[in-house]
């Protein structure tokens, strides 16, 4: 009688010893997940504002027709130049969808980077169809990161 009391209490400490095993583990991978989570979100934040503030200097050194050549590059290679790092950042964080999406809209941020240091100007078609692709490269990459991050259309995430 005594080794099945001894027994029971045996199994009863390894469920009890499995189930707070099972229950740690499940919390540490939610932990991660939300961890690698966040981290995403601040990388994909950072990089949609490094582009955008790529663009707005390229506009602004587009609408100025009478800035010098030499300056005009510098400006916008300076310009784009954060953009760089974080663009490699993305490549080793981000699923495979998100990095295809942000290098088309690296990729024509910096076509367009280009006209303008070539001197293009804002109210030139060549510019405004620079323009378009990026903008249009950008709203995918920016559907993309929310579906990565798994934010629905009012904005909140599960």
């Amino acid at each position: 009688m005594q080794w099945i009391t001894l027994i029971s209490t045996i199994v009863g400490a390894a469920i009890a010893t499995g189930s707070a095993m099972l229950l740690d583990r499940q919390r540490w991978k939610r932990e991660c997940l939300a961890r690698d989570t966040q981290t995403r979100r601040t990388l994909y934040g950072d990089y949609l504002a490094s582009l955008s503030e790529a663009r707005h200097a390229c506009g602004n050194v587009a609408r100025d027709p009478g800035m010098e050549s030499s300056t005009r590059r510098t400006t916008a290679r300076e310009a784009f130049g954060p953009c760089i790092g974080l663009r490699y950042q993305m490549t080793i964080s981000a699923p495979s969808r998100v990095v295809d999406a942000s290098e088309k809209a690296f990729r024509s941020l910096r076509d367009l980077r280009d006209r303008v240091m070539e001197g293009v100007l804002a109210a030139e078609p060549v510019y405004l169809e620079g323009r378009r692709s990026y903008d249009d490269a950008l709203a995918v990459l920016r559907a993309r990161m929310r579906e990565d991050l798994r934010v629905g259309e009012d904005g909140t995430a599960p």
